[in-house]
């Protein structure tokens, strides 16, 4: 690994700690007045998806950026030039790095087995792509599913601020989310490993050996099944506040019925 990539690395790092214990206390306070009434476990958790949030903004965006135009890991997705992809691959590392040690931290209010599987599969990839600067396009590619966390971070913002499952803003960001998901982390399954597939016994692939090529793979299928995972649990929750909301509607038409029954009675 070279002495960018490290330092890119801690920076994320230590600027993601810096954003989660000072930035988003201040901007919280100052912007959204129930976040000074949360109580201590909620406010670390808050600003853990605060920080959560920013971090998937940026490497998302920047890896649609480098879809589109980074023609030479398009043209090839296991050794082309992979200097912008191992930039974003090393601020995620630095987020991950601290997510871990918050979570270990705060594992009696925070702790989720299945973040902290996620967060390894992806260290364990990653570390190739920094190393080694192998599969470029792939690494990048699997980046795309962050574009769902900010959505996923604001039904929990709207729930700890006790917004009703009613409202219509906890109702399209529930939407919003669901969709999203699917379409950055199941929609994306099949083209994905179609190109993974289309590697297979070339000579690109073969130069990998058998640590990457384990290490990509592996990796990826239990990202996916993670994924496969949150997928039907947010389905069911969506699928839960959809019928929750027939049910409301359906209540408050029943009254008006019986009051145009009985007028017409009297």
């Amino acid at each position: 690994m070279e002495t960018r990539e490290l330092t890119v690395v801690a920076g994320s790092f230590v600027g993601f700690q810096l954003l989660f214990s000072v930035a988003s206390p201040l901007f919280s306070s100052t912007f959204t007045p129930g976040y000074s009434r949360l109580p201590p476990t909620k406010l670390t958790e808050w600003n853990s998806r605060l920080v959560s949030t920013v971090h998937a903004l940026i490497v998302g965006l920047f890896c649609l950026y480098i879809l589109w135009f980074d023609d030479a890991i398009n043209a090839d997705p296991v050794w082309g030039e992979p200097g912008l992809v191992k930039l974003n691959v090393a601020i995620t590392c630095g987020y991950l790095l601290y997510d871990l040690v918050l979570l270990a931290t705060n594992w009696s209010t925070m702790g989720d087995s299945f973040f902290v599987c996620h967060h390894l599969a992806a260290l364990y990839a990653y570390g190739y792509v920094l190393s080694r600067g192998v599969l470029p396009y792939f690494a990048n590619f699997r980046l795309i599913s962050e574009l769902s966390t900010p959505f996923v971070n604001q039904r929990w913002f709207y729930e700890v601020l006790k917004y009703p499952r009613s409202d219509r803003l906890v109702v399209a960001n529930g939407m919003a989310m669901a969709v999203v998901f699917f379409m950055v982390r199941i929609f994306v399954m099949p083209p994905y490993w179609a190109r993974v597939f289309a590697t297979f016994g070339t000579e690109a692939f073969e130069r990998l050996g058998i640590g990457a090529q384990v290490a990509w793979i592996t990796s990826c299928i239990a990202l996916d099944i993670l994924n496969t995972i949150w997928m039907y649990k947010i389905a069911r929750g969506c699928y839960k506040v959809m019928m929750g909301a027939s049910g409301r509607k359906a209540k408050e038409v029943s009254p008006l019925k019986q009051n145009h029954v009985n007028t017409h009675t009297d």
